[in-house]
């Protein structure tokens, strides 16, 4: 019966540690800027090209893949959050991932940025060498 207990206690243990340290936490689903109104409330890494940065006095926008209004996911970034992100304006014509909970605002999905770790600039395709 001791034996019974000690294995119990310690496969609960045992789920404690692994949940405390993400193991058991899936990764986030990557999706594409089209996608991201059918994921409200849900956490995910969005993918995308940065096609403006609008900044105003309280607030930063990374619209994606299309200028405002058109554009079909914002990354937000509150001012008070910009520094650690350096220049924000060099972001335009980058692809960039963005991850977090999406929400509805104005019914366009964003993601409000409050860590810097949640974007990440892709890498750009390595150029075909010239033909000669």
């Amino acid at each position: 019966m001791k034996m019974i207990f000690a294995l119990v206690v310690m496969t609960a243990i045992t789920a404690a540690v692994a949940r405390a340290d993400g193991t058991n936490t899936p990764a986030p689903i990557r999706i594409g800027t089209a996608e991201a109104d059918k994921h409200i409330d849900e956490s995910v890494v969005v993918t995308g090209k940065v096609a403006q940065v609008s900044i105003r006095p309280a607030i930063v926008f990374l619209n994606m893949d299309q200028p405002f209004p058109d554009s079909p996911f914002t990354a937000v970034i509150m001012t008070k959050n910009t520094n650690g992100f350096g220049d924000l304006k060099a972001l335009e014509g980058k692809a960039i991932e963005v991850a977090g909970k999406i929400k509805s605002f104005h019914d366009k999905p964003e993601i409000v940025l409050d860590s810097t770790n949640q974007l990440t600039v892709l890498a750009a395709p390595a150029e075909a060498p010239a033909k000669k």
